[in-house]
């Protein structure tokens, strides 16, 4: 008996799921699985709730909403292509599981734990039985099919490959209806509907754009470059994560200090790979917050001190330096770690350098354009898009405080003696 599941979303309103259709059956029961529903307490944003108090979702709503568009785009192509049902399963798996792998606080981890949640997606679905068993069910070579998705990308994309990971894939089209909706950002919604409209199949097999969809697409490149300039990388993150960091480091580097920390963090920070299949799945924000808490009133100094400030936001400062050279960034930073030790903060801790890069779109993995009888690149159809395919950086200086009015006043200082 076919019964059908309502997933209400706020980006994509219904979701419905069929569980008469073998492919959507399939997906039902990967999100019952124990690892697809331990995405429910990662955040999506990780710390940018410190700054955007609606940035609450989790990875588990992000990863429906994937599912939904990847769905909505294969129904399209096959109008155009009805062999291209074919992939259908790996599609849809792919598309659900392709956060399988993160860490808790999403990509915070990635800095604070050196964790890599492709690899660890993609060991999950090759691997760990209880996700591994459903997919062989439908077909012995999804595992294998669907993980190797999840590797690096690849200088040339095969359909699926650019669906899934790709600059313009469906992983991007949600997080950025939804990352911009959770923080009240809304800088323009992305056009999700003319995009999906305008998919097709370039003669090299791959898939490509019609012309009706460039500025929908240009539409949606500016929002990501916004996105990244104003949550992602915004001085508050980064702060956040570098709070988070020196938590970690200062346990590695007071290993033989009394601390409570369960067996599986335990792995996480000291033996990543030992990490087995229940280590991981034990570890989540649900997880790491109780051990910040405890070692807020139980550990040892400047332990205490950096949980607390995370847990109370109360966090360290940053200034933005980006428009400074080098040489001039290390004054401020050497003035800055002089200020700190006068003020008996730990200059190895409590200040330092944040840069960050935010590559622009890369054009060997972009969709081309194809008008029924030429294929051109995005970017020599559109100045635009080629402008948004430079890379931006960005360098905070991160410090107590305590000590701002100084550190903003020598910024003031060093860039005037550089402009005369």
């Amino acid at each position: 008996m076919s019964i059908k599941r309502v997933f209400h979303d706020p980006i994509h309103k219904e979701i419905i799921f069929d569980s008469g259709k073998p492919e959507e059956l399939m997906v039902l029961e990967l999100i019952d699985t124990v690892a697809f529903q331990r995405l429910r307490r990662i955040k999506q944003l990780g710390p940018a709730f410190l700054l955007f108090h609606g940035a609450e979702s989790s990875r588990f709503t992000h990863s429906i909403g994937v599912f939904c568009i990847a769905r909505k785009i294969y129904k399209r192509l096959i109008e155009s292509k009805p062999s291209f049902c074919e992939n259908k399963f790996v599609l849809y798996g792919a598309a659900l599981l392709h956060d399988l792998g993160h860490g808790p606080l999403s990509h915070t981890s990635e800095t604070i734990f050196e964790h890599n949640h492709e690899q660890w997606s993609q060991n999950l679905v090759k691997n760990y039985s209880p996700i591994n068993s459903i997919l062989k069910k439908y077909d012995k070579e999804l595992p294998k099919q669907i993980g190797k998705l999840f590797q690096s990308k690849q200088l040339f994309s095969q359909p699926i490959k650019t669906l899934i990971s790709s600059e313009i894939d469906c992983d991007r089209l949600d997080y950025l209806l939804r990352d911009s909706y959770n923080t009240g950002t809304n800088y323009g919604l992305v056009d999700l509907e003319r995009i999906i409209s305008a998919l097709t199949f370039s003669p090299d097999g791959n898939i490509g754009i019609k012309p009706k969809g460039v500025i929908a697409i240009e539409h949606f490149l500016v929002l990501r470059n916004l996105m990244y300039r104003t949550i992602y990388n915004h001085r508050i993150n980064e702060v956040s994560t570098w709070i988070l960091e020196k938590i970690i480091y200062t346990i590695k580097n007071n290993f033989e200090k009394k601390i409570w920390l369960d067996n599986s963090l335990n792995k996480w920070i000291f033996f990543p790979e030992k990490l087995d299949f229940d280590d991981f799945i034990r570890n989540d924000d649900v997880t790491f917050y109780y051990h910040l808490m405890r070692w807020k009133d139980e550990s040892f100094e400047p332990l205490s001190t950096l949980c607390k400030m995370f847990i109370h936001r109360d966090l360290l400062k940053a200034s933005d330096i980006s428009f400074l050279s080098k040489i001039n960034r290390l004054k401020i930073f050497a003035f800055a770690r002089k200020l700190c030790k006068k003020n008996g903060y730990d200059s190895e801790i409590f200040c330092g350098i944040k840069e960050k890069s935010f590559k622009g779109l890369e054009s060997n993995n972009a969709l081309k354009i194809w008008d029924g009888t030429y294929q051109s690149s995005l970017e020599t159809s559109s100045a635009l898009i080629k402008t948004l395919m430079r890379s931006e950086e960005s360098c905070f200086i991160i410090y107590p405080g305590m000590i701002k009015n100084e550190i903003k006043n020598e910024i003031s200082l060093i860039k005037n003696n550089s402009e005369i």
